[in-house]
């Protein structure tokens, strides 16, 4: 899997790539609403006609969000579940799906995304990607339980074709990275600008 390094911010460069790779009237998925940032930009990039749907296991980040996305005019879909059960509540292919793992910040730290159910949900994600869809995953290793996590989705990121990793310029062995794949290593046409920066 190709590693690249980044001057700026993660978050700046998952966005970047995937709003690369998404056209207004798109739907999108957040696996990991927390606060709802991503939610958020995932509608700004889907635009009035696209739709959100959205995952979190706790009420308090799903109310959050909608407090954030309050005067959004996007279809957004916020289901307080698993990320892992996301195919009971998508039907329809999706051109992205972002992942922020770890523990909702502010709140409680014991609550964190865990490694089985994060396997699941990725999988899941990359099933329901149209041909040129991105998925990015963003890893804590830093936190207890975020090592393995992060170990065992980047295994799982290292057998997908085009998968590549982003670490900051400095970044050590507890440090986040990004993980981003396109389904089938295909830009979508329409973009036509793939996963480039």
């Amino acid at each position: 899997m190709d590693c690249n390094v980044v001057h700026g911010s993660l978050l700046e460069t998952a966005h970047a790539l995937v709003s690369s790779m998404t056209l207004p009237g798109d739907t999108a998925v957040d696996a990991t609403v927390g606060n709802g940032h991503d939610t958020l930009f995932l509608g700004q990039c889907v635009g009035s006609k696209g739709e959100i749907i959205g995952f979190d296991v706790q009420q308090q980040a799903l109310d959050n969000a909608k407090h954030r996305l309050r005067d959004s005019d996007v279809s957004i879909n916020l289901h307080c579940a698993g990320h892992e059960e996301m195919d009971t509540y998508v039907q329809q292919e999706v051109a992205a799906v972002m992942f922020n793992l770890g523990y909702l910040p502010g709140s409680d730290k014991s609550t964190i995304t865990q490694t089985e159910t994060t396997l699941l949900a990725v999988g899941k994600a990359l099933a329901l990607l149209k041909n040129g869809g991105v998925l990015s995953v963003m890893c804590y290793p830093g936190h207890a339980g975020g090592d393995v996590e992060s170990r065992a989705v980047t295994d799982f990121f290292e057998n997908l074709d085009g998968a590549r990793m982003f670490r900051r310029l400095g970044a050590g062995e507890k440090s986040p990275f990004l993980l981003v794949v396109q389904k089938n290593g295909q830009p979508q046409e329409e973009a036509g600008r793939g996963l480039g920066l």
